[in-house]
């Protein structure tokens, strides 16, 4: 594996410094790194740091130094409002570490768990950034694999960014000596990749992943935002593969009456078993998603302008069948913008 860059002129790390970045505080912390906010003094500025923890085993710490670079080259190709920006990787005194801009908010994941729920109308918002961030991640090369709640931040207005990077695969990824990148992994593995949940059917028979795994996998995030459970639910791992694999879930209008059936089509399309039937691109399923909303919106300024002329019938009755005419013209071209769609 090649190392992380290491830093000729800093000295070795003390308790609250790593590289040029003054530890603030800790906000998470997992079996083999720790994340804190850093202060960045050249720029004056907080970043996050995720850092390796030298109490982790030699295997674990080994893989988790390879993901903090695979991390940093993947989402360093990329620039997009919906992705969040590395600004630093190194390694310093048997640590390795990543420092990315600092967000106000929480994780999607944490949200959901907590019992948040979201409109139909946020949902689509949301995904229709994701989507777009998913196409420009793929258009430079890079195939997130990883899509689910958890990898997603949400700031406090509600602005959704990507993160973790970390098994990516893009054309500058360093590989593990044990495993080819094309190679169909081992289902059961430690080192499953994905979070089962999310898996596209491809992941889950070991098939190679490309660009539509992670079309597959923002639909399950939609969908469980939508439905507010998750598409399938085992008990084991096996089970849950072989459902992702062969057996289709009920669509979120089937267990959300609230959500519109246009919405839920989009999600069932993008969660299709058979990868040539979903989007053929991310690009694609933004674009379906923005004409749901910009449909939604149609909609809503037809229900003002009938809601306006059938006030005017009432107080100018002389008038009524002109009136009468012009809502009936308003909503036939409410319902053939909705067929357009439907059609599309």
């Amino acid at each position: 594996m090649m190392p992380l860059p290491t830093r000729s002129n800093s000295s070795a790390q003390t308790s609250n410094r790593i590289g040029r970045f003054y530890l603030v505080r800790e906000i998470g912390r997992g079996s083999v790194g720790t994340v804190y906010v850093a202060r960045d003094p050249v720029i004056d500025r907080n970043v996050a740091i995720k850092i390796s923890s030298v109490r982790a085993n030699p295997a674990e710490k080994k893989q988790f130094d390879q993901q903090l670079i695979n991390e940093a080259r993947a989402a360093g190709r990329l620039n997009h409002p919906n992705i969040v920006t590395i600004f630093d990787a190194g390694s310093e005194n048997g640590s390795s570490y990543i420092a990315m801009e600092y967000l106000q908010g929480s994780v999607l994941g944490k949200r959901m768990d907590s019992g948040e729920k979201f409109t139909p109308e946020t949902v689509a918002a949301i995904g229709l950034k994701l989507a777009d961030a998913l196409g420009h991640a793929h258009k430079n090369g890079v195939i997130h694999r990883d899509v689910n709640p958890a990898n997603i931040f949400l700031s406090d207005d509600s602005e959704p960014k990507i993160f973790d990077f970390g098994i990516a695969r893009a054309p500058n990824r360093l590989q593990d000596a044990q495993e080819e990148e094309d190679q169909p992994y081992t289902l059961f593995r430690n080192n499953l990749l994905g979070t089962p949940n999310y898996m596209s059917p491809e992941q889950a028979t070991g098939r190679p992943a490309d660009h539509l795994t992670d079309v597959y996998s923002l639909g399950a995030v939609m969908y469980e935002m939508l439905a507010q459970r998750k598409p399938f639910q085992s008990e084991t791992t096996e089970a849950l593969l072989e459902a992702i694999a062969y057996k289709a879930p009920q669509a979120p209008h089937e267990f959300n009456p609230a959500v519109p059936a246009g919405l839920s089509q989009i999600v069932m399309k993008a969660m299709s078993k058979r990868a040539e039937k979903r989007y053929q691109s991310a690009t694609e399923m933004a674009q379906d998603i923005q004409r749901y909303l910009n449909l939604g919106k149609l909609h809503a300024k037809v229900a003002v302008a009938a809601t306006a002329e059938i006030e005017t019938v009432e107080s100018e009755a002389p008038r009524s069948r002109t009136h009468l005419a012009v809502i009936g013209a308003v909503l036939a071209v409410a319902l053939a913008a909705g067929g357009y769609f439907w059609l599309h």
